[in-house]
């Protein structure tokens, strides 16, 4: 089998085509036509109270997912752990589990940037696509972890933050020469940048995963920025809501996520296979793959958050609770989905007197269920709001994060 040529890259008509030509584009634009749709659905039927407790999971789950992609594999207990600063003293996992904080940490801050952007009548999405923007959000990433953190395999430091001066290969692609990297993200930054909202900037960011990918802008890391880029893209354009991320999709098909990603490395495969430099086909291939990951995380986040079946599943957490004997009782059940229903806090006193028990046996209620994370509360005497404890979270979202159900 003869060896295929590694080529060098040192101009950016070497990674066109960016986009798909018009005939390849119409089913791409369909599908992101739906996903608009029914993200708009997810986030106006979800239950607001449910939205503001998952955001905290899902961004741990997020850091879990992106360190499995990378060969990081870190248990959800330890990623809980080191949210209290409870680090390992085994240096890999602690390594690890600095790893899944700082994701979490980048996800809050580049969330916030966002949508301060937004606020102040700034084009967030734009911005997204620029230099400093990625390199802004690496820095995020590993700016707060120590040295041994960041060393490469060669011995050297990687540098937050900071665009490569170095040649690099992964497999058979070499990216971009170092001196040529700025004027590639140029052009990046100028095709996917342009994007208004709608269609076109959903199927835009797909494409843009990739590309930049490709160019490999950062010695290492690049894979992290990339996914986050992507899931912050989709935020920016108000159709993640805090509910969902593509992430959770991508680490759940890895058999998939890889070698399309891979494929649309490749050359040309002939004259049918577009313009460019690059596989038209194999980008198209990945664009529907990551528009089918989305679609299939709002449809699935959608059975999830339907408030109508949730009473049953807070039946059955309780259920679990009582034959534990933590001091959880069934009774707890009308106010838990009150509150999971409405974007309101309950006072002790109106939560107590839902539940239909006495006095002395509903305080203690009370206490048990703040005690095992069922309620949460800013004070001793404050009003309480819905939570969702990791124990009950096989009852509450079954199937959202089996690794950490099965611990």
């Amino acid at each position: 089998m003869k060896a295929q040529t590694i080529r060098q890259y040192d101009a950016p008509h070497q990674f066109e085509p960016l986009l798909p030509r018009e005939r390849q584009l119409e089913p791409l634009l369909e599908k992101a036509g739906d996903l608009i749709r029914d993200a708009a659905s997810l986030g106006a039927a979800a239950a607001p109270a449910a939205a503001m407790q998952l955001q905290g999971l899902l961004r741990s789950m997020n850091s879990y997912y992106t360190n499995r992609l990378e060969g990081e594999h870190t248990r959800p207990v330890d990623i809980e752990r080191a949210l209290r600063k409870d680090f390992s003293q085994d240096a890999d996992t602690g390594r690890r589990q600095r790893l899944a904080v700082s994701h979490i940490q980048t996800e809050i801050a580049c969330e916030y940037r966002v949508q301060k952007g937004l606020r102040d009548g700034e084009n967030a999405l734009q911005w997204l696509y620029t230099t400093p923007a990625l390199e802004w959000i690496h820095l995020q990433l590993f700016g707060a972890l120590m040295p041994v953190d960041l060393t490469l395999a060669d011995g050297s430091l990687l540098e937050p933050g900071r665009i490569r001066t170095r040649a690099v290969a992964i497999g058979i692609h070499e990216a971009p020469t170092p001196g040529a990297v700025p004027a590639f993200l140029g052009r990046w930054a100028e095709v996917y940048g342009r994007s208004r909202r709608g269609e076109a900037a959903v199927v835009a960011l797909a494409a843009a995963h990739h590309r930049l990918a490709w160019i490999h802008p950062f010695l290492d890391g690049n894979g992290r920025v990339a996914r986050l880029h992507t899931h912050l893209a989709l935020h920016a354009q108000g159709l993640t809501n805090g509910l969902w991320s593509p992430l959770r999709g991508f680490a759940r098909t890895e058999e998939k996520y890889r070698p399309l990603l891979k494929a649309a490395d490749e050359h040309r495969r002939g004259d049918l296979d577009g313009r460019g430099n690059l596989s038209e086909a194999a980008l198209v291939d990945w664009i529907h793959y990551t528009l089918d990951i989305c679609l299939d995380q709002v449809c699935f986040m959608g059975t999830l958050l339907d408030v109508a079946s949730m009473r049953e599943r807070i039946q059955a957490a309780l259920t679990f609770e009582a034959s534990r004997k933590s001091g959880v009782r069934q009774e707890a059940a009308l106010p838990l989905h009150y509150l999971f229903s409405t974007n309101s806090e309950l006072g002790r006193a109106a939560f107590k007197q839902m539940t239909g028990l006495g006095e002395r046996v509903a305080t203690d209620l009370v206490s048990s269920l703040l005690k095992n994370g069922y309620l949460a509360t800013d004070s001793a005497y404050g009003p309480l709001r819905f939570a969702i404890p990791r124990s009950a979270l096989r009852f509450y979202f079954p199937g959202l994060w089996p690794e950490a159900e099965s611990e």
